[in-house]
């Protein structure tokens, strides 16, 4: 239908439209623990700036997006400069790291740091802390996340095999098949989100026309690193090219 318009839209209005598949919302988390330090020290003839902390990173509980805690004892980091820090982390978070998408599943723990009576300031603070926890991220065995969908794929029984072919080279997992009282097959499956942007075109091609399919997001499952690796190259590409 899209293609229907945008050649309409072309021949009409004389307009060209670029068309692109939708961005998957991908998540970035880790699957190790690491301490890391963060400094941010500048100077420059006037007031300077200065903020350092001690941070622990590590996996969170099942279903918990992120957790920050303070164990700062003794006053190494003022009470008032704690917040600039979790706010400094909690940016990094929706920015991304690896591959530029939101993180998730994270405890955050605040150990310990440093100040100095006048140059430290809540964006010093802020800085150390997006600093110590961008390092500890790639230091902390990161991973992706895909989402996964339940799919439910309804086609006349001859067509079976095929699509249950085509659902396998979509990295699916069958979950199920189930006949019906007209001669048709119900077959249920979990597959990436990343393998279904053309997947009604793929049944009504494999089925003439006559299957359908409905999904729904199920969960959140790691990228398999033969399929991570092009999409981590890709964003350090274009962050590289934003960057000249």
């Amino acid at each position: 239908h899209l293609e229907v318009i945008t050649s309409r839209i072309a021949r009409k209005y004389g307009v060209d439209l670029v068309i692109s598949l939708p961005r998957v919302p991908y998540r970035e988390t880790i699957r190790g623990s690491v301490r890391m330090e963060g400094k941010h020290k500048k100077q420059s003839g006037g007031k300077g700036q200065f903020g350092h902390v001690w941070i622990e990173m590590e996996p969170a509980e099942a279903g918990v997006g992120f957790d920050f805690v303070d164990k700062v004892v003794g006053g190494s980091v003022p009470r008032n400069y704690i917040p600039a820090v979790e706010k400094g982390i909690r940016e990094v978070m929706e920015e991304g790291v690896l591959a530029g998408y939101p993180i998730q599943g994270i405890r955050c723990t605040l150990l310990d740091g440093s100040y100095h009576d006048v140059d430290s300031s809540e964006m010093a603070f802020k800085i150390a802390a997006r600093n110590a926890f961008k390092t500890a991220f790639l230091n902390a065995k990161p991973i992706l996340l895909e989402p996964i969908m339940k799919v439910e794929v309804r086609v006349p029984e001859t067509y079976m095999g095929d699509i249950m072919s085509d659902l396998n080279k979509k990295r699916g997992r069958i979950a199920g098949m189930e006949p019906t009282d007209d001669g048709h097959q119900i077959i249920r499956a979990s597959v990436p989100l990343a393998e279904l942007h053309r997947y009604a075109i793929d049944v009504r091609s494999i089925t003439q026309g006559r299957g359908e399919f409905s999904m729904e997001f199920d969960h959140y499952e790691e990228v398999p690193a033969q399929v991570a690796k092009p999409i981590i190259d890709a964003a350090a590409a274009a962050r590289k090219e934003e960057a000249e």
